[in-house]
């Protein structure tokens, strides 16, 4: 494939929204409203379709923030306290806040929006638990995406939308992001986009470490696989500051399909056990004292419970189950009449297969085809590899400004949910220290960005100036390795095996190998130190000189090449963070081995950033403030 056969398509817009999950939604949908007021144009550019885009792309069984603040069942100040002690203390107050105090209206919308939403007798959302409420989800997203669109139609010809262009590159003007670069996966084009405000909104990061599914499994994961680390990498080759770059997010999930166990826990009252019947949570209480004042608040951090199960692994009393048989039973044993109880049954039954049917169809195929009925049998769960997600129950992400009346005065610098990057916004998993936001709060979050960008545009009306100069070294870039295999490809018999150029699905193999063995990976129980760190980061630099070698055969490639660009950025700046911050702080995501315990001093956000002029890494401590 020639890359002087590409046509370069250049793009003007006011506020230019990357990504098509929920947090991009929620950013066309709100972003669409402000620009009709100022004459803006906005436009939306997605890798994959939106329809089935980011991580509600399967569908979910649950809306995982609901706060149902009109019926005084919650306050903002409650989810707060939640969220920080989930994540150990790590978190900005005024970014939880703000996304909780406006999420209910998002769920509101998604309900008028024809999204089935449980409700009892009474017509009140059915919780399950007490932020989550139930849901039939499986076209969630097709909802969502539906709604986002036709608000960028109703702007006519200033509201747009393209699918199945990759970016990868940020433009940037005078310490301003000014546009964005990147290629078309289907056609041979070559896209610019210039822009006075930009939103990062295109997902986490998975496939950095090696995943536990292999073989025949190659590439099933609980966080969608497509997700390769874009915005992370988007944000720090921009200059911008970076958060919790060292909260990785290890879910516990049912084996080897990666269907979720939160509607087990909380819906259905299950417990985990080891091997014996032992609800370790019970008999390893005793650990959590090491870890107060979060190993002993309620309810017990995500990380911790993942702690407690991998201590009862090492002791040798795995396999770990959930006990979905005696939930189902203990569930129908109140019922004292017989055909009440039948009938219970049967609901049951529904449910526990609706669940995974809504949002991980895998786990109810790998039920199937392993004879377990849920209501008979246990399953077994098991910590899954490590992902880099702000949404659920990580916080890697952008520095972003917090709104001006919850931010202290540190956290607030112009317009919410900025970078430190003028002109560039975040939001979902792009933007760090804000958890448990989810997808309703994603979509919140978006709308919060998307305002406060058409805010930055009316502001700042002049278009930024990008020069073809500036163009043409980042065009060559972006194709190079369409260059590299047309070159070299005629080498060897076989062209994946070439010592003149490497392909992406083995330069993933190698990032796999380093994370999961230097980082602190499934393998090797999620424990590092620093030696074993600075090692991995050796082998990361190699990487690093080695990436100028990649090679594609054709544009699927090409985006596969990138995808792993944008993986090792992710991995380096988790690897610097992890080294920085010298303490455990959550056993059950990562361990350090050398620095075993919390350390008071580090209640603190361990951040970072690279700088697109010198090539040079910053560490910074910020503190916490209240």
């Amino acid at each position: 494939m020639n890359i002087h056969d590409f046509e370069t398509v250049v793009i003007e817009t006011d506020l230019l929204i990357l990504g098509g999950g929920m947090a991009a939604c929620g950013a066309a949908y709100e972003a669409a409203f402000w620009a009709k007021k100022h004459g803006m144009r906005v436009t939306l550019v997605d890798k994959a379709a939106m329809e089935r885009s980011g991580a509600v792309a399967m569908g979910l069984s649950a809306i995982n923030l609901y706060m149902g603040l009109d019926k005084g069942k919650n306050s903002v100040e409650d989810y707060v306290r939640y969220v920080k002690n989930d994540l150990m203390g790590i978190a900005r107050d005024d970014l939880v806040a703000n996304i909780a105090r406006h999420v209910d209206s998002s769920v509101h919308l998604f309900e008028k929006w024809g999204l089935p939403i449980w409700k009892d007798g009474q017509g009140e959302y059915v919780n399950e638990g007490r932020w989550q409420i139930m849901i039939h989800g499986e076209s969630y997203k097709n909802i969502v995406s539906e709604a986002a669109k036709n608000a960028l139609r109703e702007l006519g010809d200033r509201g747009a939308y393209y699918e199945r262009i990759f970016i990868t590159e940020p433009l940037l003007a005078g310490g301003r992001c000014v546009g964005a670069a990147g290629f078309s996966v289907r056609e041979q084009k070559f896209y610019i986009f210039r822009a006075k405000a930009v939103l990062d909104s295109m997902g986490g990061a998975v496939h950095i470490f090696r995943p536990r599914s292999v073989g025949e499994g190659l590439g099933r994961s609980w966080y969608p696989p497509f997700n390769s680390g874009a915005s992370a990498y988007f944000t720090l080759r921009s200059g911008a500051e970076m958060t919790c770059q060292e909260v990785r997010f290890v879910p516990v999930r049912f084996k080897d399909a990666y269907g979720p166990v939160g509607a087990w826990f909380l819906l259905f009252k299950s417990k985990a056990t080891n091997a014996k019947g032992e609800d370790y949570m019970e008999t390893r209480a005793g650990e959590l004292e090491k870890w107060a004042p979060y190993g002993t608040a309620k309810p017990t951090p995500a990380n911790l419970r993942n702690y407690l199960m991998l201590l009862e692994l090492e002791a040798g009393n795995g396999p770990i189950f959930m006990r979905t048989d005696d939930a189902i039973r203990e569930l129908v044993a109140q019922i004292p009449d017989e055909k009440e109880a039948a009938r219970k049954l049967r609901e049951l039954e529904s449910e526990a297969w609706e669940d995974f049917l809504d949002m991980t169809i895998s786990q109810a195929l790998h039920w199937a085809s392993h004879n377990i009925m849920p209501e008979k049998d246990p399953s077994e769960i098991a910590a899954c590899e490590p992902y880099f997600i702000s949404s659920h129950s990580g916080a890697s992400g952008a520095w972003v400004s917090g709104p001006e009346d919850l931010a202290p005065a540190a956290h607030f610098w112009g317009y919410p949910n900025m970078t430190t990057v003028q002109g560039l916004f975040a939001a979902g998993d792009a933007s760090g220290a804000s958890s448990h936001k989810f997808s309703s709060g994603s979509f919140t979050e978006g709308r919060i960005a998307a305002k406060a960008a058409i805010a930055f545009c009316v502001d700042h009306p002049g278009m930024p100036e990008i020069s073809l100069e500036q163009i043409d070294p980042v065009r060559q870039r972006i194709l190079k390795p369409l260059d590299i295999f047309e070159e070299h490809h005629a080498y060897t018999n076989d062209e994946d095996v070439n010592p003149r150029y490497i392909k992406p699905r083995m330069f993933m193999f190698r990032l796999q190998k380093i994370m999961d063995e230097y980082a602190g990976g499934a393998s090797v129980g999620f424990r590092t130190s620093e030696a074993l760190l600075k090692k991995g980061m050796e082998y990361l630099q190699f990487m690093k000189e080695d990436s100028e070698k990649l090679a594609a055969r054709d544009l699927n490639e090409l985006m596969r090449c990138w995808e792993n660009i944008h993986r090792m950025w992710q991995a380096e700046a988790h690897i610097r963070t992890l080294l920085f911050r010298e303490e455990t702080r959550w056993p059950g995501y990562y361990f350090r081995t050398d620095h075993p315990a919390m350390k008071a001093e580090w209640e603190a956000f361990a951040n970072c950033r690279w700088d697109p002029e010198t090539d040079r890494w910053e560490m910074i401590r910020r503190a916490i403030e209240d």
